[in-house]
C-alpha cells in the first residue's frame, strides 16, 4: 500500500502524464487499486460487463471483458483469496486490450456476492479463512466445468483456438485444475505466487495437471522459495517427465502477492516481467 510519500509522487506523475486528476487517483486508492498499470501499447478497444454464471451449486457472479470486434481466445482468470475487485478487473481488461476474450470470477459466490474482502486487498487474511476453505478439489472442478463452457458459448471467444486460465495465490490449484476438467480445451496456465501447488497427497494439483497437455507459466515469489525450496525442483521433474513445456521461475525480490496492483507488496518491475512472460505463454499456446 502507498504512504503518504508514495502517494504525492504518484500522483504527481499520473497528474503530469495527463493519466487521472486528484479525485480520480484518491477514488483509484478507496477502491483498493494502488498503482496504475502501464498502458496497452496499440491496445484494441474492448467491450466489458458483469456476468451472471449458471452453475450446479448456484450463480456465479463475475466480471467479462473482450476485444469490441471478431474472435480472440478465451482466457478464465481465478482471482486472489481478496476474490473479484477493482484490481482484477484492470488486469483481466488490459489482458482483453491484448488481445483476449477474459472472464474474472467471483470463487466464493458460494456464500457471497464481490467483493468478498471488505477493505479489499487490506482486509485482514484470518477473516477471509472460512471464504477460502469453502472451496475445495470438487467445487473447483464443479466450477470449471461451468466457467469453460461458458467462455465456449459466447461470440467473442474463438473456438478454434485453446483457452488460457491464470490464478493467483489460492487460485493456483484452481487453474490448474481448470486444465483437468477441460482436458484438450485448455492449451495453457499460469500461476502468479501460488499457493498450494504441490501436496504430498496423490491428488496434488501438481500431478493432476502432468496429466494433460498444457503449457505452464510458474511464477514463484522469492520468500515463498525461501519457505519451501525443494517445491520448484519438484515442479521441474513432474513436468518434465511428463513432458510438458513449463517455464518454472523465482522471481528474486517479489514477495508473496506481488502481481496485483492493489498488492501491499505490488512490485511493478516484478509485474511487469510476469506480465510479459504471460503474453508469451498465450503467443505460444493459444496462437
Amino acid at each position: 500500500m502507498c504512504d503518504q510519500d508514495h502517494f504525492d509522487d504518484d500522483l504527481k506523475e499520473f497528474e503530469a502524464k495527463g493519466m487521472v486528476t486528484r479525485r480520480q487517483f484518491g477514488v483509484l486508492l478507496g477502491a483498493g487499486i494502488a498503482m496504475m498499470l502501464p498502458q496497452v501499447a496499440d491496445a484494441v478497444a474492448v467491450t466489458e460487463s458483469d456476468v451472471m454464471i449458471k452453475t450446479p451449486d448456484g450463480t456465479a457472479d463475475g466480471y467479462f471483458v473482450h476485444p469490441a470486434t471478431g474472435t480472440a481466445p478465451g482466457v478464465l482468470v481465478w482471482p486472489d483469496i481478496f476474490g473479484l475487485r477493482p484490481s482484477f478487473r484492470q488486469m483481466s481488461k488490459r489482458l482483453a486490450e491484448s488481445g483476449y476474450s477474459v472472464l474474472v470470477v467471483n470463487p466464493f459466490y458460494r456464500t457471497q456476492k464481490a467483493p468478498t474482502a471488505a477493505q479489499g486487498s487490506a482486509t485482514p487474511i484470518p477473516s477471509l479463512m472460512p471464504l477460502a476453505q469453502s472451496l475445495n478439489e470438487t467445487t473447483q472442478m464443479t466450477d470449471a466445468k461451468a466457467f469453460i463452457p461458458w467462455l465456449d458459448a459466447q461470440a467473442s471467444v474463438a473456438k478454434n483456438r485453446k483457452i488460457g486460465t491464470q490464478g493467483y495465490c489460492m487460485g493456483g490449484p484452481f487453474a490448474f485444475r481448470t486444465a483437468v476438467a477441460a482436458p484438450g480445451r485448455v492449451g495453457a496456465v499460469a500461476t502468479f505466487h501460488g499457493g498450494g501447488l504441490v501436496t504430498d497427497m496423490p491428488n496434488s494439483p501438481h500431478l493432476q495437471v502432468a496429466k494433460t497437455k498444457v503449457q505452464l507459466l510458474i511464477a514463484i515469489a522469492a520468500n515463498d522459495d525461501m519457505r519451501s525450496p525443494n517445491e520448484k525442483n519438484v515442479l521441474k521433474e513432474t513436468f518434465a517427465n511428463a513432458k510438458l513445456p513449463a517455464e518454472i521461475e523465482v522471481y528474486i525480490g517479489a514477495a508473496h502477492g506481488w502481481c496485483p496492483p492493489d498488492s501491499q507488496v505490488y512490485n511493478e518491475p516484478q509485474a511487469e516481467k510476469a506480465w510479459s512472460r504471460l503474453l508469451a505463454l498465450y503467443g505460444k499456446a493459444l496462437a
